[in-house]
């Protein structure tokens, strides 16, 4: 039995361009799937396009409005990367204040995959913007610097003062790992004789 629109859901992917789009999309997930444990790799491949970009604004000479929106969505992804997803002051302590309580790890709001897929689609998004001069809105732009370095000053010291206050540190340096005891010297004198 045909359905109302005349044919079946599967009749909407025998059109080209929704094959066509499906296909890419498939391509781009996998792509993402495949350097999910290639952090340091993608951050460096992240941070040359930021150095595109900011080589494009001084080209240019403008787009200062796109830059400082820029810079404000980067420092929101910021603070969400550095704060805990169950916030203590509204949810109580949830992470151990006293060596005796149970470790409970740093769980983050803005985990590190999805802060870096966040970040690199702002950049490529305001970098697209440089190309249209609609976007290039004549202002002062050492105000609009000076503005962010106070507004970045201001919320990293919040946060820090949060850090300190609840006890948490958002980075580790990985797994911690135990070797065990390792045998006194006289021990091993002792069973060598």
């Amino acid at each position: 039995m045909d359905s109302v629109y005349g044919d079946d859901a599967s009749g909407a992917m025998s059109n080209p361009a929704m094959k066509w789009k499906s296909q890419m999309a498939r391509r781009f997930q996998f792509f993402l799937d495949k350097s999910t444990p290639h952090a340091g790799l993608r951050w460096v491949g992240t941070l040359f396009m930021a150095a595109i970009y900011c080589l494009r604004a001084y080209y240019v000479m403008g787009f200062y409005i796109v830059t400082y929106g820029l810079g404000i969505y980067l420092l929101n992804l910021l603070i969400g990367f550095l704060s805990p997803q169950v916030d203590p002051e509204s949810e109580g302590p949830a992470l151990p204040t006293k060596g005796s309580d149970e470790f409970k790890p740093f769980i983050r709001r803005l985990p590190e995959f999805k802060f870096w897929y966040a970040f690199t689609k702002a950049l490529v998004v305001a970098f697209v913007l440089t190309f249209f001069s609609i976007f290039d809105v004549p202002v002062f732009w050492p105000i609009l610097l000076l503005y962010w370095i106070v507004l970045f000053v201001l919320t990293m010291k919040r946060q820090i003062r949060h850090m300190i206050k609840y006890r948490y540190v958002p980075f580790s340096l990985g797994k911690q790992r135990y070797t065990g005891k390792k045998p006194s010297a006289d021990k091993a004198s002792t069973s060598s004789d």
